[in-house]
């Protein structure tokens, strides 16, 4: 059986616009189970990982709200805590769906560990905007009492707070979950790993790991637990069906099969959002050069297309 591990965007939980409840989170993954269960179906050992972004900015304002009360959680365990939200959602959503498609496999979800390096330049440079946007006085107030980095989004006329976002050397996690693999682990059992990123952990001078205040790129969290487990296949689910050049301009052109060098060049020449397509590409990249096979972008509906080369973007060493 192949070994392929499955991004999954924002949208496979929440829709533009939308409440980010957890109805919609439920009416959404539901959706998403069936291709992913067809996956399976096809013979892959599969694991999963997704995002956490609107769950934890929730999150965090429930830790305003409730502050006169209940003392507020660190980052790092909002983190974890809606890791393992989404993996009850998903094993909730899946199970379902993988007997519908005939595939006798149970459904793991785990909090992973990531360590990221103590010395990452991110630490003194926050860049990844978390939480709700804040007015003036409400960042001056967060800004002196809580000590935060915030930035000012003109185009929606707010604050947000700033948090590093390093950049996942180890999953602590992985050596372990390998060897399971290793004996017949992904013929029984989904697993649904790195949830949002992970938590991310810095590794103290005594060889123990501290959680740290930090927001991991799931995709190239992603790229690593692919790399770990020895996976053939990375698969970058989005919300178009493949990678543009010229996005959204007269010469737009989609992107079929083609080889990391030229993948590599169009990124050079910036056809690709910081905050949208680049962070994906960037991971592509990275599972190739260590060792990958095949990296897949592409949407959900066209999710197992993509993996038979019908549809996405199918980016390869050569």
């Amino acid at each position: 059986m192949p070994r392929t591990v499955v991004a999954l965007g924002g949208n496979a939980l929440t829709r533009p616009g939308g409440d980010h409840g957890w109805k919609e989170a439920v009416e959404r993954m539901r959706a998403t189970a069936g291709p992913l269960a067809q996956v399976a179906k096809d013979g892959h050992e599969l694991v999963v990982t997704h995002g956490n972004g609107p769950q934890v900015g929730a999150a965090l304002r429930q830790n305003e709200i409730a502050e006169r009360e209940v003392p507020p959680r660190p980052l790092a365990v909002l983190n974890a805590e809606t890791e393992g939200q989404i993996g009850f959602l998903i094993q909730q959503e899946l199970a379902p769906a993988l007997h519908h498609a005939g595939v006798a496999r149970g459904i793991f979800a785990m909090v992973s560990r990531i360590e990221v390096k103590a010395r990452d330049a991110a630490f003194k440079r926050p860049s990844k905007p978390v939480g709700r946007y804040y007015s003036d006085s409400e960042a001056r107030l967060y800004r002196k009492r809580s000590g935060w980095q915030m930035a000012y989004d003109g185009a929606r006329g707010g604050w947000r707070r700033l948090v590093p976002s390093p950049r996942p050397v180890a999953w602590v996690e992985g050596s372990e979950v390998r060897r399971l693999f290793d004996h017949g682990f992904g013929r029984r059992v989904v697993l649904v790993a790195g949830g949002g990123g992970g938590v991310p952990v810095v590794r103290a001078r005594d060889g123990g790991l501290t959680a740290v205040d930090a927001v991991i790129d799931k995709d190239l969290t992603s790229a690593l637990i692919a790399e770990v487990i020895g996976a053939e296949t990375l698969v970058i689910v989005t919300d178009v069906p493949a990678v543009a050049v010229g996005f959204q301009k007269s010469w737009e052109r989609w992107l079929g099969a083609v080889t990391m060098e030229e993948l590599a060049k169009f990124h050079r020449q910036g056809e690709f959002g910081e905050g949208s397509m680049a962070p994906k590409v960037e991971a592509a990249l990275q599972f190739l050069r260590h060792g990958g096979r095949r990296v897949v972008i592409t949407d959900i509906p066209s999710l197992r297309r993509g993996l038979r080369d019908d549809a996405g973007t199918r980016i390869t060493r050569s």
